[in-house]
């Protein structure tokens, strides 16, 4: 399915290279309970690669996923804009992100274009659109659009 604005998949090397950085993330797992490693990385629209890990909690619902670990720490080093996004298990080749993740990738995916996520594949990267994963979704696109209208109205 092409994504909205079209899916400008990675270069090979890129969707490696940036598997290899979540799966390095994925060992800095803190996972006492599930014993389920998760490694993210983010590729910022200006290329900088920032990781993050799943963080467990004893009270389960705070733990933390390791694709929002990823993007908190982007948004907090300054960056608005992601490019892709890759993800790893090791128990668990081509697990994609949960619900919520999808909806955080969405509030930070390209004004123009799709957010790419790499996943780990049974012959490599595999690249799909967040649309995809996320079909008819909501986010900043249509709180602008909602803007505009109210900006039109009498």
């Amino acid at each position: 399915m092409e994504a909205e604005f079209g899916f400008r998949p990675l270069s090979v090397e890129e969707a490696r290279t940036l598997l290899a950085a979540a799966s390095r993330a994925a060992a800095a797992a803190y996972v006492p309970y599930s014993s389920f490693p998760v490694g993210a990385a983010a590729l910022t629209s200006d290329g900088a690669v920032i990781t993050g890990c799943n963080i467990e909690n004893a009270s389960y619902g705070l733990t933390v996923c390791a694709e929002r670990v990823a993007i908190w720490s982007a948004v907090a080093a300054g960056h608005r804009e992601l490019r892709a996004v890759a993800v790893t298990a090791p128990k668990a080749t081509g697990t994609t992100p949960c619900g919520a993740c999808r909806q955080v990738l969405h509030e930070f995916a390209p004004i123009e274009g799709e957010l790419v996520v790499v996943l780990e594949g049974p012959e490599g990267p595999e690249q799909v659109a967040l649309a995809d994963l996320l079909p008819r979704s909501f986010g900043p696109r249509d709180l602008r659009a909602v803007a505009e209208i109210r900006l039109h109205i009498p």
